[in-house]
Formats: structure tokens, C-alpha cells, sequence
């Protein structure tokens, strides 16, 4: 009798597991808790840790590919680099120096609060502080005063006109950031992020990853579809490659050698695109012996640029001068220029007429985690000796070297530059005495007044053919020396869709969707 009631005994408690996990199972059917199975985390993996958060202050595209996801302008570009509204909906333009914004209504920060015209105002004029050091202020140095019309209405009022000013609008350094978060945090955002982007920052770990979560408030609907994207530091490529292999990543940006070995992976898509970047040699020119003109100019007719392509980029690169082959209509062929073509004769000679005909010896400084870089300085390194320059080379860490960027601390830096999507970005901020990005020291009169009425002129034909001159004349002036516009590669694991990367925008990801 006691075996019978045991038996029914557990019959009766299977039973009752058999049905709660049923009922579970039929739960999980009818998406009641599913969230763990269709949570959509996007992770990628980063060559560089980021050098800082701030918009307003920080250039560096490690950090620009983070605090672009957070904050938010008044425009941006499309797919075909056309100014499109961001938290503006449309504007005005009633005369050659006005611009009066109309914002996007019930748009909200992160912290809850609701963005006006106000903060509008506040994001500019602190740009536009000396104290910020903001290294787009010379973008709105154009700017007169801005004025809060009502709470969705602001207006911009230029000293002058400008032909670039909607562009450098659309820069993601103008960016719109809350007037508490800048207090709470004694002016530096360098830690913190808080906009009105489609992804909220939710956490930096030094040296291992940034995690950005979805903003449930944004109010765009249906974006973004991620849930969570987490960037992985991983300054190593080896350990990318690797990573992307494993699926342990999404995402990855590979060398152009590197990008040949991911040909044969299943589960990889390796998409490349010519990039509105171009890799440069900046000078001191404060310095001796980079003082004085006909040295540069030797060492850029010392140097090859066809085996930089060559060795460097593995042949995927086009020669570039301050504005990239890619920017459409506003390049010159700089294959044309004196100063590409190597001649080693004509540079002793010049070198001779500085007062150095026995050559010199000098520094090369550059990014020891960026190994395109790494053997541009190597390669120079061996063309400068044909004329009797005696380069050493030092390899620093990518937080020094944005130090020694801005505040030119290195004789002779080794770098890559952004185009921008406006050659006043190349040309002048770059270059005119004034500009927020010259670290070089560098100034011209004539240079700058060319590229001041450059930047005023409205006729298209006319302000490209002043481009041209300005891009011949900084080309001989050599302030630095122009090398090459390379190819980028991304990798893509099989499961990310709806990617697509442009020349001006290959971190636009509020579509991305994990399958």
C-alpha cells in the first residue's frame, strides 16, 4: 500500500513539473520574457581608447566615434552629403549674415529635461569661450551674437558671411550639451556624457570598453534598434582580427594589409570605402631647422610618395594634398605639383641654400598603436637619409601623442587628418593663423586673406577657383607635407545588417540590427 501511494505520490510531482515548464515555455512563445534571447547588443572592437568625452574640446576620432552616438547637433549630412535637420527641423536664412533656427519640439537630454533654444546658445557661446579652448572655435568665429527667439527658436547672427557656416554646422563637435551637466562637473566633460542622442553613455572602463545604451525617450521612433552597443579596446590589430574570426566582435576596422586575410572567413564581410582622411608629415615651423621653408620643401621632394601607397597601404591609397581625393569637385591633382614628384638632386640643392648642405639630424615623433603610422615614419626615415637628414624615431601612446598634437611639442609629427566635407575645414582650420587645429605655428598673411574671402565667397565657381589656389599655395608653403588618402576597411560579422559606412560617415549605426 505504501509503494502504491509513493507511486502516485510522483507521478502527481512530475506532472506539476512537466507543467510549469510548459506554461513557462508557452510564456516564453508568447514574448512575455524573451529579453534576454532578443536583447540587441552590438559589440565592437576599438584600435584606441578614447582621449576624452567632450565634444567641445576633444578632436580625436577615438573619442568623436563615442560622443557622437550621445550628443546631437542642430544639422547633419545625409548619405549623399547633403544638410539635413537634426534638433533643427528647418531654417531661415533673411539675409547673407542671419540664420534663425527652428527646433525640433519635445526633444529631451538624458537627464529628462527638455532641450530649448536656450541650450542652443549656451552649447555655441561656450564654444565660442577661450577659456573651453575649443578646437572648432575658429569654425563660428564668424559669429556676432545668438539669440533666443522663444524656446524653439534661435537665431545666429554673423559679422560676416559665410559659405561654410551650415556645413561646419554639421560637424559632431557642434554638438548641443546641458548647461547642469557642464556644472555639476566644474566645466569637464571629459568623463561624462549626457545629450539627446539616440544612445545614452552608460559606462567607461580605461583600457577595456565604453557601453552605450539605448535612449527609450529618443524621439526618433523606431530608432535606434540596438539595445546596447559595447566598444572593446583593442589597440593590438592581431587581437581584432582574431576577435572578428571568433564572432567575440561585431565590428572592427582592419588594415589595408590585414584586410586580405579575412578573404576566406565565412561568417566575415570585410567592406571598404575611400575615406575623406589623408596621412601627413606636420612641422614645427617655429623650429629650426623646419623655420625656413626650402627645407620642407626638400623633404618633400625627398620623400616617395608612391611607395607610402605601395608599403604603407598596400597599394590602396590615392596621393592627396589638404583636401582628399574624395571630396568631390574640390581637389587639385596634386600629381601635378612640383613638389610630388621626387627628385633628390633639386633637394640637396635646396637644402644647401637653407645652410644645410651636410643634412641635419631630427625627431620623428608618432602613434606607436597606429601602425600605418608606425611605417610611414620608418619609410621616411630611409628616403630623408638620401639627402642627409638623420631621423630617429620616437613611438609614443595615443593619450601623449593627442598631447603633443596640441600643444606641438614634437619638431616633425606623423598623423592623419579629416577633409571634412568642406575644404574651409582644410584649409582653414587647419592652416589660417587663426585656426583652431594649426598647431604648427604656421602663418601667412596671404594665405589667410585668400582663404578668409574664400570663405565668404557665396559663387561656387568663384570660391572653388580661390580653393585651388590656396591648396597650391599651402602645398608650396609645406607647413606640412600632404601624403596619401587610403582606403578604410571594416569588418562585419554575418549577423550585422543594415550597415552601411560613407566617406563622411562610417560610424552611423542607428539602423544596425543583429540577426
Amino acid at each position: 500500500m505504501l509503494k502504491k501511494w509513493s507511486l502516485l505520490l510522483l507521478v502527481l510531482v512530475l506532472s506539476l513539473v512537466i507543467s510549469a515548464c510548459s506554461e513557462e515555455s508557452d510564456a516564453g512563445d508568447e514574448g512575455e520574457d524573451t529579453s534576454e534571447s532578443t536583447a540587441q547588443e552590438l559589440k565592437i572592437a576599438n584600435d584606441q581608447e578614447p582621449a576624452g568625452l567632450d565634444p567641445h574640446k576633444t578632436p580625436a576620432h577615438s573619442s568623436v566615434r563615442i560622443y557622437s552616438k550621445v550628443y546631437e547637433g542642430l544639422v547633419s549630412l545625409d548619405e549623399n552629403m547633403e544638410i539635413e535637420g537634426q534638433l533643427a527641423e528647418s531654417w531661415d536664412q533673411p539675409s547673407d549674415d542671419t540664420y534663425v533656427f527652428n527646433l525640433v519640439e519635445g526633444v529631451k537630454f538624458h537627464n529628462g529635461r527638455e532641450m530649448t533654444a536656450e541650450d542652443v546658445k549656451y552649447s555655441f557661446e561656450r564654444i565660442l569661450d577661450e577659456e573651453t579652448a575649443s578646437h572648432i572655435a575658429s569654425y563660428f568665429n564668424m559669429v556676432d551674437s545668438i539669440e533666443v527667439v522663444d524656446d524653439y527658436t534661435v537665431q545666429f547672427n554673423l559679422s560676416e558671411p559665410s559659405a561654410s557656416f551650415l556645413n561646419n554646422l554639421t560637424n559632431a563637435s557642434a554638438a548641443i550639451v546641458p548647461e547642469e551637466l557642464v556644472e555639476e562637473n566644474d566645466g569637464d566633460l571629459q568623463q561624462v556624457a549626457e545629450g539627446t542622442g539616440p544612445f545614452t553613455f552608460v559606462e567607461w572602463v580605461p583600457d577595456s570598453k565604453v557601453t552605450l545604451e539605448k535612449n527609450e525617450d529618443y524621439y526618433i521612433e523606431g530608432q535606434p534598434k540596438l539595445d546596447t552597443v559595447s566598444y572593446y579596446t583593442m589597440k593590438e590589430e592581431a587581437s581584432r582580427l582574431s576577435a572578428i574570426r571568433t564572432g567575440e566582435v561585431d565590428m572592427t576596422t582592419v588594415g589595408a594589409k590585414s584586410s586580405s586575410l579575412l578573404e576566406d572567413q565565412e561568417n566575415v564581410e570585410v567592406i571598404d570605402y575611400q575615406s575623406l582622411e589623408y596621412s601627413y608629415v606636420g612641422f614645427n615651423v617655429d623650429k629650426e631647422p623646419f623655420n625656413d621653408e626650402k627645407v620642407r620643401q626638400a623633404l618633400s621632394l625627398a620623400t616617395d610618395r608612391d611607395k607610402v601607397t605601395e608599403i604603407v597601404w598596400d597599394g590602396d591609397a590615392e596621393q592627396s594634398g589638404p583636401v582628399a581625393p574624395s571630396m568631390g569637385e574640390w581637389p587639385i591633382d596634386v600629381t601635378e605639383e612640383e613638389l610630388y614628384n621626387r627628385d633628390i638632386e633639386r633637394a640637396k640643392e635646396l637644402l644647401a641654400e637653407a645652410g644645410y648642405e651636410n643634412g641635419f639630424e631630427t625627431e620623428i615623433t608618432t602613434a606607436s598603436t597606429y601602425p600605418d603610422m608606425v611605417d610611414t615614419a620608418q619609410l621616411l626615415q630611409q628616403q630623408w637619409a638620401e639627402i642627409g637628414v638623420d631621423a630617429s624615431i620616437n613611438q609614443i601612446e595615443w593619450g601623449e601623442y593627442i598631447d603633443v598634437w596640441s600643444n606641438t611639442s614634437a619638431d616633425v609629427l606623423i598623423g592623419r587628418n579629416g577633409s571634412g566635407t568642406d575644404p574651409d575645414r582644410s584649409l582653414n582650420y587647419f592652416f589660417h593663423t587663426e585656426g583652431s587645429a594649426n598647431v604648427w605655428n604656421f602663418s601667412n598673411e596671404d594665405y589667410d586673406q585668400l582663404v578668409e574671402e574664400a570663405e565668404m565667397e557665396n559663387d561656387q565657381e568663384s570660391r572653388k577657383e580661390m580653393y585651388v589656389e590656396a591648396q597650391e599655395e599651402i602645398i608650396n608653403l609645406s607647413p606640412n607635407l600632404f601624403l596619401v588618402s587610403p582606403k578604410n576597411y571594416v569588418a562585419v560579422n554575418e549577423s550585422v545588417a543594415n550597415y552601411t559606412p560613407y566617406a563622411h560617415n562610417a560610424e552611423d549605426i542607428v539602423e544596425v540590427t543583429k540577426e
